[in-house]
């Protein structure tokens, strides 16, 4: 695993000290927490991504589910309620599964990452939770605890199907991170005494649909000087790497991928290169921090025939943030949904080309920045 930072790449022009201290303090942070973490016997215990969880405003519910039933490949596999959610669960094969609800008791934790201007009018909407695989979670819980970090509960909770622990949001994100160990084949969110859920039938299936598979990254929007630490602390808590940067100084924004290995579900952060100052020269992604807070910006699904998806889409009602960029040529077509009214998550389609050996490409990366700007 390469831990160093010499294949940050640059496109674009402020900022330039700060720049170099990002890159130099990730350098010097990047190594030890590492160490730390293997030291620890911490590698291994965290594996592959299997749900996030969006909460919705209660009135919201249906409509978010049956919004992502109408435009992702995605269908309901569970639904039920409990004593504090109701609770959809949308997936597709070899993907990490959607679970879209809505509290029904208790406080809300993510509270205080809700109320910047753009985002108070909703102010219990967000993707609040990655949930990722877990091996041996007493363990694992024992030495997270050891080191300082925090967890939502006292001890784990166990379900009919699984046992399962999360964290307390992050200072830096917002965001949770759960950790599930599954009890047997039957993988079912479902918590003790959950009761079914009635489902909408109102989804009509579109044969295109079947061209937008699975989870492919989520991008969350960090502020620059908490980047590093944002990523840290995530590489801390998982089995992840830190893979690489693309920096847009034309647009004061960085965007830094960590990966499990090249087939799993990518973890984003998107960061401006220095900090707000005001609308005008802060760039898009330190605006959109300074409007919506820190959060999850999009989700990406995976596309096949992603010019066809795209017409069809449109067609179909949703609005875009920019119009298909890159090219075959490059390897790369993507493009930006305009954000849901129901989640405030920008959907992100994405079409790698056979033979494409990267992740991004730096005209994509600039031009989907770009874009934010119009929100």
């Amino acid at each position: 695993m390469d831990t160093s930072v010499k294949n940050i790449q640059s496109a674009g022009v402020p900022g330039e000290d700060f720049m170099q201290w990002q890159e130099e303090d990730l350098a010097e942070r990047l190594p030890g927490m590492m160490e730390s973490r293997r030291d620890a016997g911490l590698e291994g215990l965290v594996q592959g991504l299997e749900a996030v969880v969006i909460n919705t405003e209660p009135e919201r519910l249906v409509p978010a589910v049956e919004e992502l039933q109408g435009n992702t490949g995605l269908g309901i596999g569970e639904h039920f309620t409990d004593a504090a959610y109701h609770t959809y669960v949308l997936g597709t094969g070899g993907s990490p599964s959607l679970m879209i609800r809505s509290r029904s008791a208790g406080e809300n934790p993510f509270l205080p990452y809700n109320l910047a201007e753009k985002a108070r009018i909703l102010p219990n909407t967000r993707l609040e939770t990655f949930i990722f695989r877990a091996l041996d979670l007493d363990t694992y819980v024992e030495i997270q605890t050891s080191m300082g970090v925090r967890f939502m509960t006292d001890g784990v909770i166990e379900a009919p199907g699984y046992r399962f622990i999360q964290t307390l949001p992050s200072l830096f994100t917002g965001n949770s991170l759960g950790f599930i160990e599954w009890k047997g084949s039957d993988r079912s969110f479902a918590a003790a005494g959950a009761q079914g859920l009635p489902v909408s039938d109102k989804k009509v299936y579109f044969p295109w649909l079947s061209q937008i598979h699975g989870l492919d990254h989520t991008a969350t929007r960090v502020r620059a000087k908490e980047r590093n630490s944002a990523i840290l602390e995530f590489l801390s808590l998982t089995g992840y790497h830190f893979d690489f940067a693309v920096f847009v100084k034309s647009l004061n924004s960085i965007t830094s991928v960590a990966r499990l290995s090249r087939d799993d579900f990518a973890m984003v952060f998107t960061s401006g290169i220095t900090p707000y100052t005001d609308d005008a020269v802060s760039g898009p992604t330190e605006k959109f921090i300074h409007s919506y807070g820190t959060r999850v910006h999009h989700m990406a699904f995976c596309t096949e025939e992603i010019e066809e998806v795209f017409h069809e889409l449109h067609a179909h009602g949703m609005e875009f943030l920019v119009d298909l960029v890159g090219s075959r040529e490059e390897g790369l077509k993507q493009t930006f949904s305009m954000p849901s009214p129901h989640t405030m998550i920008v959907n992100e389609y994405i079409h790698r080309y056979e033979g494409f050996d990267g992740f991004f490409t730096r005209s994509n990366v600039e031009a989907l920045t770009r874009a934010t700007g119009r929100q």
